[in-house]
């Protein structure tokens, strides 16, 4: 025993009872612990027995050797926690032997352990109305977590970050529950940034008069991003990639180009995007706004079954369309006559795997369309150039690879980077049921604040299936509506009209209607980071957390991630929601790159046969993405969807109906088998599924 005294630097005393739990330690390590019992004599209270607890049981030692021990450490110490009538009694036992002993703040749970854990203001964790050190509340920490599910590691480190950060173990596992401690669930601030450009004043653009009063009459000077683009040759014919954030004024670079060329009798203008939503929304806002100038006519995707009630003409002065809708049309031969000015809106698709390709061959075709027109008329005035070629304006407020896609679309770039407001966004855990109690607080809360501007706070949620939006817009406490590609027309219509009036405090809505429609929300809520059964990319996150915050309306965009651990929609995904939500939050933006695996390659080699036949090769050349052409071509022969370089019938119906070659054959095989259509369509649908 005298040998163990001797390198004790530390002897431990925390109650037990009316007895002293015992730790001796030596440098930082626990040597041994065990219990004294005291006995009380006429000189005050004095050690009766020391038990040092071992692996198999205990070693009893004598009350001299306990003394002797007490007497060789370097310093004695008292936890705090001990109640004052046992700390007396301790001084008083230590006194008799003319000990100093010093009071000092430890671990309860590690004394309770038998371990020596000094904590301070620093360090202390507060849990359970006492205070802890950082190990045992990342234990406790962990068994909480153990019993919500399996988080994983960025998640368990940003709870263990927190922890440190705010020392209460309480706070942080209330965050497990969908609490909402604003200082807690914020993982950052996108910081609103101003960008020095000299704005170009309306009056000197030198339009077409029509254009130019009507730009006059709602503006002295363009935004930073128009500016930009105006001095980079927008209204000059020049062709242009537009990278800017949310609300920063992109679509009026492509509107002015655009009807400054018709104006000018230099061709119509496509204004093109990805969703029908989208393309009714801009279709009803250039109606309002350039009617009295210029005829403008719709053409979305349903038309490659029926043209939509009339509203489609081809003579129009604008088109707006979806990109399916106006590839229906070259892919069937329609004429859409003289093409000045195309507008991709939402350029960024190129990059999805399931759209991407087709954007890509879309692009390629109508560019090959453009410059049949251009060398007809040339032939027409007997070998001049026709008065103008197409323009090509590109948008997007989301792209990886800006320079790179810029030089493969032969556009030239004009990046902006200003956001107009500042973006917190904030991260909590729930399951799916508490998902949607935090989305009625959250709701609730930004429609009863108001901005400086004097606008209500309204909130976009987005989930990822329709049923999940009538579900949540059902349980929210104030005015709201589901909004997805499900609803008709009249009913989209009717919810943008109510929220654009402040009459709904919410829309919620799919991933999938992420892009570009127009809601002024201040908050956006992500109830689910999938797509469908997809988990949103970087670009995808990035794009509609954009939607939070508007320069006219607010002060701030208000961005909540809610996380339920170890979630996953399908058995094909292999993260889990916590693991993708840290890698949404501090990923990088993806290059946009266009991928063709064979399907997408003899999809678009095909329908680039239908509309250019043996100049099929040239237009796969100049696509973003690296089509195999050759092998694409063989494919197509081997499928008799072509002959030589024009398509069979077969080829045609494929190609008319944006078949997958996989799809195609499906749709054979049942027809052959002589099945109920509906029978195949249900198959189809299986297979996809699986």
């Amino acid at each position: 025993m005298s040998q163990q005294a001797a390198k004790v630097d530390t002897l431990f005393l925390h109650e037990h009872g009316e007895d002293a739990r015992v730790v001796a330690q030596r440098d930082g390590e626990r040597l041994f612990h065990g219990v004294l019992e005291l006995k009380e004599t006429n000189a005050g209270p004095r050690p009766r027995r020391l038990r040092i607890r071992g692996g198999s049981g205990e070693d009893l030692r004598s009350p001299d050797q306990f003394v002797e021990l007490a007497r060789r450490a370097a310093r004695i110490r008292i936890s705090e926690q001990t109640t004052p009538r046992v700390r007396d009694r301790f001084r008083e036992m230590l006194d008799g032997y003319q000990l100093d002993a010093k009071v000092v703040r430890t671990c309860r749970y590690c004394a309770s352990a038998g371990r020596y854990s000094p904590i301070t203001g620093e360090t202390a964790i507060e849990a359970d109305g006492e205070s802890i050190c950082p190990d045992c509340a990342r234990e406790e920490l962990d068994r909480e977590l153990a019993f919500e599910g399996n988080i994983t590691g960025d998640a368990r480190k940003r709870l263990e970050e927190l922890l440190l950060e705010v020392q209460d173990l309480d706070r942080i596992t209330n965050l497990l529950s969908g609490q909402l401690d604003p200082d807690l669930t914020k993982f950052d601030e996108i910081s609103a940034t101003v960008e020095d450009v000299d704005p170009v004043r309306v009056d000197s653009l030198g339009l077409h008069p029509g254009i130019q009063q009507h730009l006059e009459s709602r503006f002295d000077t363009l935004l930073p991003v128009q500016s930009l683009a105006v001095e980079h040759g927008a209204t000059d014919g020049r062709d242009q990639l537009v990278v800017s954030a949310t609300a920063t004024g992109k679509t009026l670079i492509g509107e002015m180009a655009g009807l400054d060329r018709v104006l000018n009798g230099q061709g119509k203008m496509l204004f093109l995007v990805p969703l029908v939503a989208l393309a009714n929304q801009k279709y009803e806002s250039f109606q309002e706004r350039y009617g009295d100038m210029v005829d403008v006519s719709l053409r979305v995707g349903a038309s490659r079954i029926a043209d939509e009630g009339g509203r489609f003409d081809p003579d129009a002065d604008i088109i707006v369309g979806t990109y399916e809708g106006i590839d229906h049309a070259l892919r069937t031969g329609k004429d859409l006559g003289n093409v000045g000015t195309v507008v991709i809106d939402e350029v960024h698709t190129l990059g999805e795997d399931e759209r991407g390709h087709r954007l890509d061959g879309l692009i390629s075709r109508l560019k090959y369309y453009c410059e049949e027109g251009t060398t007809a008329a040339s032939r027409h005035d007997g070998g001049k150039q026709a008065d103008s070629d197409t323009q090509w304006i590109y948008l997007s407020a989301t792209v990886g690879n800006p320079s790179q896609l810029a030089k493969r679309l032969r556009a030239t770039l004009v990046e902006f980077e200003e956001r107009p407001v500042p973006i917190e966004r904030h991260v909590t855990f729930a399951d799916g049921r508490e998902k949607i109690d935090t989305e009625k607080k959250l709701v609730k809360r930004a429609f009863d604040t108001k901005s400086s501007k004097g606008y209500r706070g309204q909130t976009i949620i987005f989930t990822n299936s329709r049923r999940r939006c009538h579900q949540i817009s059902r349980k929210l406490q104030y005015s709201s509506a589901p909004y997805h590609a499900g609803l008709d027309n009249r009913k989209r219509k009717q919810v943008e009209r109510q929220f654009a009036d402040q009459e709904l405090a919410a829309v919620v809505t799919t991933a999938a209607l992420a892009a570009g429609v127009d809601f002024p929300a201040s908050q956006v809520i992500f109830d689910s980071l999938a797509m469908g059964i997809e988990w949103l990319t970087v670009q995808e996150f990035s794009q509609m957390l954009g939607r939070a915050g508007r320069p006219d309306y607010h002060d701030k965009g208000t961005v909540y991630v809610l996380v339920e651990p170890d979630c996953s929609y399908h058995n094909s995904m292999e993260m889990t929601e916590d693991e993708v939500a840290f890698k949404l939050l501090k990923g990088e933006m993806e290059p946009v790159m266009t991928r063709y695996d064979e399907g997408a390659a003899v999809e678009e080699t095909l329908a680039n046969v239908t509309v250019a036949g043996k100049h099929a090769k040239r237009l796969n050349d100049r696509m973003v993405g690296e089509v195999p052409t050759k092998h694409a071509l063989g494919k197509l022969l081997e499928f008799e969807f072509i002959d030589g370089l024009s398509p069979t019938p077969l080829g045609r119906a494929v190609t008319r109906h944006f078949l997958a070659p996989d799809e195609a054959f499906q749709l054979l095989d049942g027809i052959r088998k002589g099945l109920d259509p509906y029978d195949i369509v249900a198959e189809m649908e299986l297979r996809e599924e699986h």
